[in-house]
């Protein structure tokens, strides 16, 4: 491999999973004592439902896993070959089919493989314009930091300018996290951490903390700055621009640069507080109803659309616009997914 092909701009790390998506699934979220618009890591008792989704429903295929979709995202938006993604995946057919989703918008992945594992996956329950995801992380938790350091991966890091991670990490690749953001702060480089899901804030408050002094960027949604909120004792959980503000202005182990946090809100609006600055609301150009198809990876694809203005050199105004406009066009598609032909959106 030569150097060339390992000259990425943006590098992303998280949890591979191939989403298993349904519709219509009510009765799942009453057996499984699922919520409609969350986000949960399997339990035992969770487990029969990926065999159900195939037994009696209709299942939609994607290729998913949050870093991933991001990437994809940031990679539609980019010349080919400027994102890099790396996970943990088993040697079977599910890994296959997120290669080949990789391929086509032109992700280039560094996987670690384990022989004789399954590839990660994700039920998506879908009711209505809300998405309960479940997931089994399978080969996905056997991730190994040594890998940041393989012969496939550490030019990968050398050459790329930002890096990404997704919160799910924090379950159970902390070290992994932390070994490539200090690498970030110590580079001078950009480091953008999305929270992920409420219980993330709720239940790895101690890891979130550990790796919050290196985030440069920190993307949420409303639940999930919320749970922060309440986790980390704020007095206004409801006030977006007042948690955002709170979290920009967390200890940080290169203070040269303000963090920025940014919290979408679905259709209502994005709060953007840079610290010490005031914060910026943007408005949601809304869609029609029946313009709605899936909400799964909207806030994926808003993030990827924000990496791939923010690695263009874009505005900070810029970067949200392009990511509105990718978080729109994921909704009109089935699962984390773009419009092809490819559209111009920068």
């Amino acid at each position: 491999m030569s150097v060339d092909e390992n000259a990425f701009q943006l590098f992303c790390m998280g949890n591979p999973l191939l989403d298993m998506q349904v519709t219509n699934g009510e009765a799942l979220l009453e057996k499984y004592g699922l919520k409609a618009n969350d986000a949960i890591l399997a339990e035992e008792r969770h487990m029969p439902i990926y065999d159900e989704l195939v037994e009696k429903y209709k299942v939609t295929y994607v290729a998913g896993g949050a870093s991933q979709n991001a990437a994809r995202g940031a990679a539609y938006v980019l010349p080919p070959h400027s994102v890099v993604y790396t996970g943990c995946v088993g040697d079977d057919v599910l890994a296959e089919q997120l290669k080949a989703a990789n391929a086509r918008e032109g992700l280039s992945e560094r996987y670690l493989v384990v022989p004789g594992e399954k590839t990660g996956a994700c039920a998506v329950v879908i009711t209505g314009h809300h998405r309960s995801l479940v997931t089994a992380l399978r080969a996905a938790e056997k991730f190994d930091k040594a890998h940041l350091a393989s012969p496939a991966v550490a030019p990968c890091i050398e050459s790329a300018r930002v890096f990404y991670v997704e919160g799910f990490l924090l379950t159970h690749g902390t070290e992994s996290v932390l070994e490539l953001a200090k690498k970030a702060s110590e580079a001078g480089k950009v480091f953008v951490l999305n929270l992920s899901a409420p219980f993330i804030a709720q239940f790895f408050q101690v890891q979130l903390q550990q790796v919050l002094p290196y985030c440069d960027i920190v993307i949420g949604n409303e639940s999930e700055a919320e749970a922060w909120a309440s986790a980390s004792g704020h007095p206004s959980q409801t006030d977006l621009a007042a948690v955002a503000a709170s979290l920009a202005a967390q200890p940080k182990s290169n203070p040269a640069r303000p963090r920025t946090v940014i919290i979408t809100h679905g259709p209502e609006a994005t709060t953007v507080v840079t610290a010490g600055a005031e914060p910026k609301v943007y408005t949601v150009q809304p869609l029609r109803d029946e313009q709605i198809v899936d909400t799964n990876g909207a806030g994926d694809a808003f993030a990827g659309g924000f990496l791939g203005a923010y690695v263009s050199g874009r505005g900070l105004d810029e970067c949200v616009e392009v990511g509105h406009k990718l978080g729109a066009m994921c909704v009109q598609q089935v699962g984390p997914q773009f419009q092809w032909p490819k559209v111009q959106v920068l």
